[in-house]
């Protein structure tokens, strides 16, 4: 049975304070010697998901901004599907909102409830940077949204979350990554994970999906796969997640990712 694994980036591929991957590198290579396709599913913007596609060389389909879009490469099914547009080479399946849209409906809630928060479009790239221990350019990259806003409460408590449930109020969502929310549309992983592999059913027949995660976030996501997986976050504890047939892997981030793939596919 052909397999498919899913993954969650930053604290899961990637380590959660530095953003490196070099920890992840073996778990990677060994899925392209096992012609295993890795689908990245983040939070992360296009712009941001494409610098590691090219420095991993992974060119599979990739879930952005918690599921708000799939990117598929032209010609990389052979078989035709629906999709809403074409980007630089890539079919387009839109999930969510448009950025632009959110944001101004996040403005009007802002102004008429008096709520205090910023998002990534408000702030400048060096702004960005020093809240999220980004570098300037890769802030530049987390600032292209295009499918939710990232916003970060200068009120902490139940102000945040009286502000989370007018937010609600007007149809809009929200996840929680870590250090901010990113509010979205009626989206997210786990529907991008069924039409994704849904499309290698298509493929190849019966599939087994695995997916990789570190956080509550990522919850949708681990809900649709066969094999769910929680690597460590910092602090060495696991997500306090409950689903049938989940494997906790010891090992913080990155290196659990590894430990897990190698676990599986190491042979």
């Amino acid at each position: 049975m052909k397999q498919v694994v899913f993954t969650d980036l930053d604290g899961t591929l990637l380590d959660a304070v530095n953003y490196s991957y070099e920890k992840s590198l073996a778990g990677i290579e060994r899925l392209k010697h096992n012609g295993i396709p890795l689908i990245f599913c983040s939070a992360k913007t296009r712009a941001e998901q494409e610098v590691y596609r090219r420095k991993l060389e992974v060119f599979h389909p990739f879930i952005v901004e918690n599921g708000g879009a799939i990117f598929i490469p032209s010609n990389y099914f052979p078989f035709p599907f629906s999709y809403h547009k074409t980007v630089g080479g890539l079919l387009v399946i839109e999930l969510g909102i448009p950025c632009d849209e959110i944001k101004k409906v996040l403005g009007k809630v802002k102004e008429e409830g008096g709520l205090r928060f910023r998002g990534f479009g408000d702030m400048s790239a060096e702004e960005v940077a020093s809240e999220s221990g980004l570098d300037v350019e890769s802030a530049k990259l987390a600032k292209q949204r295009e499918y939710d806003e990232t916003i970060k409460f200068d009120v902490s408590g139940e102000e945040v979350s009286k502000a989370l449930q007018k937010i609600r109020q007007v149809g809009l969502n929200w996840a929680h990554g870590g250090r901010f929310y990113d509010i979205i549309g009626d989206n997210d992983k786990g529907k991008a994970v069924r039409i994704v592999s849904n499309l290698y059913c298509k493929l190849w027949g019966e599939i087994e999906t695995i997916g990789i995660g570190d956080s509550l976030n990522d919850l949708p996501m681990l809900s649709e796969v066969d094999m769910p997986i929680l690597v460590q976050k910092c602090d060495y504890s696991w997500e306090k997640i409950s689903l049938p047939r989940l494997h906790k892997v010891q090992g913080i981030g990155p290196e659990g990712w590894s430990r897990a793939i190698e676990a599986m596919f190491g042979g």
